[in-house]
């Protein structure tokens, strides 16, 4: 495989060798004109940090450090990208170090950890800095040799002809001073030697050892520190009295913005003392404050009565359904939640008169530094932003509203600010996974087959709660699906696989619905529609049929499904982020209560860079959809959230997971996804083996509130 390359014309920089020698490479995501090439010294490349972050580079000593510029926040990428690198350059593992990218819109045009999408995305880019480093080392090793190209091969940071080796510290200088080639070839994935082998992660050692990683541990000498309460949805504040809260000792100050009371002092803890000593008088903002009983409400208001706006719409639903031997009809619904990652929301800011300096977690670097910008008034080139680890994120740091008020507080006190969220902030915080109530229908004719499928959807702050192009769309000939939207003034945001983290669920429990109605087998009933769409599409078809058939096909086969006595299970499969997982969970009866035993997963997700990683993100996947999905619920009362901590807000515990076997399809094709597709369909196989179990169907979440559900256990059977 080859690409091409121009120097300052499209991805690479060559900057040559500093004064105590080796090879520094950039490249430029954006494909923009790149600086043309400059000899700088080692004092120039400490000082130039934040100028030089889109690199690798190779030191005299056999040193090898390759940057990673995406957020960090679990999901690996801090070690899968430097793999890839790593790679196509031929070096030895153990001699690679990692670095984090500073923030650099000039230098990578995605720098953001969300949507699974950073493999997709720097996949070629990465293979293709790798390969272009080992191109520039084995023409300078052919030139010191006097050899042809052709006779050279690499090997663990070497350059080898015949006996003669040559390590890649020792060409690094002279490999400096070869031009950037315009072509490179790239390796063929038969010949991957790091690519699909197990790696530790690179912070391993770091967080076992508490090193400072977080953006909870950032310490700047002379900054304050700096919580806020803030109103409930729907509320604005009328008074505060803090007159007492002044008083305890290692506060500063209390001040106001925005509807935000601020404690300022010398550490946390004083201020959680001072703010329960706050006297604050709230008022509403514009008519009713809401409750969790008035959404159940509007649910069933709008989509009994509310216009819907039509997402998709093939052949003729109302005949269909008309024509029917039998119609189903079910409805799920969901609650709001929370992301609660294990590391509250915190950042530091420090607005100086030349600029504003940004150190902290985030998934989306630029939109901290754009929303710096704007509070302060200057271009955004003014604001740099380090990126610390994230411990955790969800797709609440996709947000910036934690960056805006440390940088807001920061210009008002003319100080260098740490702000940080209490767990109760957290979760009480807002920025929800949106609560959504789906209507389904289902159309059979006489001989069982499927002609009729309505999906009408309501969301609080969803936006379109659909994903009317996933399947079965395109298998049905007669289709129907609508969105509605309810404007809340409780903020949502984008949770672990957004809209299809429930939405998947529901589809795969009324898959089953129908199936049981039809009576089929609920695998070949999905192979039958997938059948369907390959053979006779109905409008168009978005997702892969082979890759979700191969799905499966294989996870029907390595959970042995039909064929154990005593255990039932549930199947769920679900294409999402442009990769397919499939699911079978088991369960068994025990004292007339159903215990959940195990959950197979075979996923696609294209080529498996580091398979510790990717066994990692689907068992996270899964747990985070499994526990979510059985116990986790918010209820408001008046704009405020009834869950305050973990002690209200149940998760999952260890002892609740059951026993999980992960499976990967091995394709060839490249990366398309891993940090959220294994979520979705859990929630599906479990309550579809469940009901197998028990014959209760539990359509709404958290299962475990649920009547179907009393005495449900998951892993537990003791």
């Amino acid at each position: 495989m080859e690409k091409g390359l121009k120097t300052n014309r499209r991805d690479f920089l060559k900057i040559a060798a500093t004064a105590g020698g080796g090879l520094l490479i950039g490249f430029n995501w954006m494909g923009c004109d790149s600086p043309k090439m400059k000899v700088i010294s080692d004092e120039e490349v400490l000082n130039s940090a934040l100028n030089f972050n889109s690199y690798l580079s190779i030191s005299p000593t056999d040193h090898v450090v390759i940057y990673s510029p995406n957020p960090e926040l679990g999901q690996n990428i801090k070690t899968s990208f430097p793999m890839i690198v790593a790679e196509e350059l031929d070096v030895d593992w153990s001699k690679v170090r990692v670095q984090q990218a500073f923030l650099d819109t000039e230098k990578y045009d995605r720098q953001v950890t969300g949507g699974s999408g950073a493999m997709p995305h720097s996949w070629e880019r990465l293979r293709t800095a790798g390969a272009t480093a080992r191109q520039m080392l084995m023409e300078a090793a052919a030139k010191r040799l006097a050899v042809p190209l052709t006779e050279l091969k690499t090997e663990k940071g070497q350059v080898i002809h015949g006996s003669k080796k040559l390590s890649y510290g020792e060409l690094a200088n002279e490999a400096a001073l070869i031009p950037v080639p315009e072509n490179v070839q790239l390796k063929n994935p038969n010949d991957f030697k790091i690519i699909g082998t197990p790696i530790k992660n690179v912070d391993n050692r770091a967080m076992f050892t508490g090193k400072p990683l977080y953006g909870l541990d950032f310490y700047r000498e002379g900054m304050v520190h700096a919580m806020i309460q803030r109103p409930p949805f729907g509320m604005k504040l009328k008074s505060v009295d803090a007159e007492a809260a002044k008083k305890i000792k290692g506060v500063k100050d209390v001040v106001t913005f925005k509807n935000n009371v601020a404690l300022v002092g010398e550490s946390t803890w004083p201020l959680m003392k001072a703010r329960k000593t706050l006297n604050i008088q709230y008022e509403p903002i514009d008519g009713k404050l809401e409750s969790t009983a008035f959404h159940n409400q509007v649910f069933d208001e709008m989509l009994n009565t509310g216009k819907g706006d039509v997402k998709r719409q093939d052949g003729d639903v109302n005949a269909a359904f008309r024509s029917a031997a039998r119609v189903i009809k079910s409805e799920y619904q969901c609650p709001f939640l929370s992301h609660s990652p294990m590391e509250p929301m915190n950042f530091f800011a420090h607005v100086k008169a030349d600029g504003v300096e940004l150190v902290g977690p985030t998934q989306t670097p630029d939109r901290a530094r754009n929303a710096a910008a704007e509070i302060c008034g200057i271009s955004p080139d003014k604001v740099t932003v380090e990126m610390t680890r994230l411990g955790g994120g969800f797709g609440r740091r996709l947000r910036a509203d934690f960056v805006e008020e440390a940088v807001e507080l920061s210009k008002m006190l003319q100080a260098p600010v740490k702000l940080t969220w209490s767990r109760e902030d957290d979760i009480t915080g807002g920025a929800y996974r949106p609560a959504v109530k789906y209507r389904f229908e289902a159309a059979l004719d006489k001989d069982n087959k499927l002609i009729g499928y309505k999906l009408r959807g309501v969301g609080i702050n969803a936006g379109n709660c659909t994903r009317e192009n996933n399947f079965p769309s395109g298998s049905v000939d007669n289709l129907l699906i609508e969105s509605l939207e309810y404007k809340s003034p409780i903020t949502t945001n984008a949770w672990r696989a957004p809209i299809t983290n429930f939405l998947a669920f529901a589809e795969q429990s009324f898959l089953d619905e129908v199936a049981d109605a039809a009576g089929k087998d609920p695998v070949a009933f999905r192979l039958e529609l997938l059948d369907r769409a390959k053979s006779n599409p109905v409008g168009e078809i978005h997702y892969d049929i082979d890759r979700m058939r191969k799905v499966v096909e294989t996870v029907a086969e390595k959970s042995g499904w039909g064929k154990k006595q005593g255990v039932s299970q549930g199947f769920s499969v679900y294409f999402s982020h442009r990769s397919y997982v499939g699911q079978v969970a088991e369960a068994r009866m025990v004292d007339g209560v159903p215990v959940l035993d195990k959950i197979y997963a075979v996923t696609d997700c294209g080529i498996v860079v580091n398979p510790t990683g990717a066994d990692q993100q689907v068992r996270g996947g899964m747990v985070d959809g499994m526990g979510h999905a059985m116990f986790t619920n918010m209820t408001f009362t008046d704009g405020i959230s009834d869950q305050k901590n973990f002690d209200s807000y149940r998760l999952i515990k260890m002892k609740e997971i059951p026993e999980i076997e992960t499976h990967f399809i091995k394709n060839g094709i490249d990366p398309t996804g891993l940090g959220e597709p294994a979520l979705p369909p859990t929630g599906g196989a479990i309550a579809n083996a469940i009901y197998k179990a028990s014959g209760k169907r539990v359509r709404n979440q958290p299962f475990m509130e649920q009547e179907e559900m009393k005495n449900v256990r998951l892993g537990d059977p003791a």
